[in-house]
């Protein structure tokens, strides 16, 4: 469960995390580091696809600055995963709605 979120802060089950994070449903990971900071890429999330969620969320920053390429969403949703695309606070809001009955990855950005 996302306790809080913040611009470069938030709080997941209780312990707080200053940089970028992939939330699995038994465990953080932290930092999560990118190829190029502002641009997901397929291989900054390999490990995700391989997981194979019903739904992966990325949460492109506190004012929306990481983008998305639409061949990357393309990808992941021709493996079955639905993706979606939120400002960090919102995509916070929707893992812990979602992540109640459903297998959920989340990757957010903290800042920007």
């Amino acid at each position: 469960m996302i306790d809080s979120y913040d611009f470069g802060k938030i709080v997941i089950d209780g312990k707080e995390y200053k940089e970028d994070v992939i939330v699995w449903p038994d465990h953080v990971d932290c930092p999560w580091l990118r190829l190029e900071g502002h641009n997901l890429a397929l291989e900054d999330i390999s490990e995700v696809i391989k997981a194979k969620p019903k739904i992966l969320i990325v949460g492109t920053g506190y004012s929306g600055i990481m983008k998305v390429p639409e061949k990357v969403k393309e990808n992941i949703e021709a493996q079955g995963i639905k993706i979606i695309i939120e400002h960090s606070k919102k995509a916070c809001q929707i893992y812990n709605k979602l992540s109640v009955t459903k297998k959920v990855i989340a990757c957010l950005h903290l800042t920007c």
